[in-house]
């Protein structure tokens, strides 16, 4: 008897160990979980907080949104910066998932665009490279982005997306689209895609609004409401300061019982009361 109690308290303490080293190893995985949210947050914020330029006849505004449910962090952003020809380069793109893996892809096409339009500036060609460049990291995400550029002096704005939401854009004249015009697929899936692009002489005042399907779409919902609500907002709002219109569209996304992410870019163009 006195043997097999030995024999019991030997294995109760090998089950002890291993239980102690499993409970480490969770640990250890937590640890290096929390580790990667919180690099992928700051990562996000970083992104998310850089200072949009303003530029004679146009100012930019943006607003973000996480998803309702999981992290507080995804793969939409939007990003705007000064080109090497004096024009100035808008980006808004969504990476496929809301989780640390597209919160990092997100920072690295965020760079990858930056860095392809100091060599040349024009939208397709843009989304072109950032496409190559994709295809060759052979990531297992997708990304939609639009990408614009604004050329100060003769006030054109010229766009090309890649399997993006469409933009909405409204004068307060009175007109009022969504704009629909072709596209090519998302980043990352074929290389040598082609991506049209459009042009547009912009005059008078008014706005061109970019968002994420965050914004427009949800359980239920369908797009072409959140389109639809969003064309509404612009048309009575384009006139407005960028922010304010910006908060205001980044609201239908509350509508939507939105289940991802969600980013507005706001560029209001014309008279911008001395701003």
């Amino acid at each position: 008897m006195a043997h097999r109690r030995t024999d019991s308290a030997g294995a109760t303490r090998e089950l002890l160990q291993e239980l102690g080293d499993l409970t480490g190893r969770i640990l250890d995985q937590i640890k290096l979980h929390q580790a990667r949210v919180e690099l992928a947050a700051a990562l996000q914020r970083q992104v998310l907080a850089a200072e949009l330029p303003d530029v004679p006849y146009l100012r930019a505004a943006g607003r973000y949104t996480p998803a309702r449910i999981g992290l507080d962090i995804g793969g939409d952003w939007f990003d705007g910066f000064r080109m090497p020809d004096g024009s100035v380069g808008f980006a808004i793109g969504d990476v496929q998932g809301h989780d640390v893996e597209a919160a990092a892809l997100m920072g690295q096409v965020r760079t990858c665009l930056r860095a392809v339009a100091t060599a040349t500036t024009d939208p397709a060609e843009v989304l072109g490279h950032t496409n190559d460049l994709l295809v060759a990291m052979a990531s297992e995400l997708f990304v939609t982005c639009t990408f614009l550029r604004f050329d100060p002096a003769t006030k054109e704005l010229c766009d090309a997306r890649a399997g993006h939401v469409p933009a909405v854009w409204a004068t307060t004249g009175g007109h009022c689209e969504i704009v629909l015009h072709d596209g090519g697929l998302p980043l990352g899936i074929n290389a040598g895609e082609h991506y049209p692009s459009s042009r547009r002489h912009l005059t008078g005042t008014g706005a061109f609004v970019l968002l994420t399907d965050g914004v427009v779409e949800g359980p239920g919902y369908p797009i072409d409401d959140g389109l639809k609500r969003v064309a509404d907002l612009v048309g009575d709002g384009c006139g407005a300061e960028p922010a304010d219109l910006a908060a205001q569209v980044i609201k239908v996304a509350d509508l939507t019982g939105h289940s991802d992410d969600a980013a507005v870019l706001v560029l209001r163009y014309g008279d911008l009361g001395g701003g």
